[in-house]
């Protein structure tokens, strides 16, 4: 087999979308690049994966292949089709436009780039739904990782399973990926587990080409886990019945021409799970109640993107204006803030250089 390189592109998310907690995600135009470089076999001694790293996060990143989220996940995927280690020789640059613990899909688009990875090095040919499960076997919430795939404005939901593929997809992530010891050998952490067939599902709904994304982005980071960590166990009939009334409406509303504003600012509320988060993020309830499409024209709905700290808000002009107006109310609170205007993009491709 002669030397190769190839691409793999993959999109920045946004889920949730105000109303659509856990079950939207919407692919957005900021990108995970990896350029890998594969040479031929050889009877040379084998080398391990080099790995270097460009853009947001260049500084914390690992670049041990064994460590390496992206990587460990290539690796997961090929040991569950008997292929216990890398290829020789690989190098592997990552140059990353998607800032970190922002609520902008980072971990979601590592873990799809490492399935994508995974499959073109074993030259395994996996249909995309596989890919989908091999990615929700470690990123558990379907909605940024179906959207980073697929691309677009998606709704996704995780198939319910007989007894046996349920016990398989709840392995423990410490199974699933686990952290190679300073003295693991070539034999360590085989025989992961293969993930059940077909846990995902999704549908990728209407989106209108006049609207675009005004990513408001402050300057912390902010974990998922920790924005979960808030969330109540139960919630009252009344806010569930809030969100999937807006919901319904919401998944339709996004994808007419021209897009109705007052018919989509409002069905952007939310009581699931941004009021319950306004305590981590200084300025939000004040962002998200005074740029209305009253107060500028353009704007079509505001929320928190994914679990935040960014908000995104959907317009169709006036962009600056909502991006400036939302730094000077982060200021009072102390929060300096970038913005970008973003496209919805499609999903991730792989591209061979020739």
């Amino acid at each position: 087999m002669a030397s190769r390189t190839f691409i793999i592109k993959v999109p920045a998310t946004s889920a949730n979308i105000g109303p659509g907690f856990d079950v939207v995600g919407l692919s957005l135009s900021l990108q995970l690049t990896l350029t890998v470089a594969h040479p031929a076999p050889s009877d040379r001694p084998y080398t391990p994966p080099v790995l270097s790293y460009t853009g947001e996060g260049a500084d914390e990143v690992p670049l041990d292949a064994y460590k390496n989220l992206t990587t460990r996940v290539a690796l997961y995927l090929l040991r569950c089709h008997d292929i216990r280690s890398f290829p020789s020789g690989l190098d592997i640059h990552v140059d990353n436009e998607i800032p970190f613990g922002r609520g902008l899909g980072s971990s979601g688009a590592a873990v799809i780039a490492g399935v994508l990875l995974g499959n073109e090095l074993g030259g395994l040919k996996l249909p995309q739904a596989r890919l989908l499960d091999f990615a929700l076997m470690v990123e558990r919430h379907p909605d940024n990782v179906t959207a980073a795939l697929v691309g677009g404005f998606v709704g996704s939901y995780l198939r319910e399973l007989d007894d046996a593929a349920t016990e398989a997809a709840s392995v423990p992530l410490s199974e699933v990926l686990p952290e190679f010891p300073p003295d693991a050998g070539e034999d360590w952490g085989l025989n992961p587990p293969v993930p059940p067939l077909g846990i995902g599902h999704f549908v990728r709904f209407g989106w209108s080409e006049s609207i675009k994304a005004v990513a408001i982005i402050p300057r912390f980071e902010l974990s998922t886990a920790k924005a979960r960590e808030v969330l109540p166990l139960l919630y009252s009939r009344k806010d569930l019945v809030f969100n999937l009334q807006r919901l319904a409406v919401l998944t339709t509303a996004l994808g007419q021409s021209p897009p109705d504003p007052d018919l989509i600012y409002e069905a952007m509320k939310d009581r699931v799970h941004q009021p319950y988060r306004k305590a981590l993020i200084p300025g939000l309830p004040e962002v998200t109640s005074s740029i209305t499409p009253t107060t500028h024209p353009g704007l079509l709905g505001i929320c928190l993107s994914g679990a935040g700290p960014t908000i995104l808000a959907l317009a169709t002009h006036g962009f600056e204006a909502i991006a400036e107006d939302a730094r000077a109310i982060f200021k009072k609170t102390g929060v300096e803030i970038d913005w970008k205007l973003l496209t919805v993009a499609g999903g991730s491709v792989v591209r061979y250089v020739l």
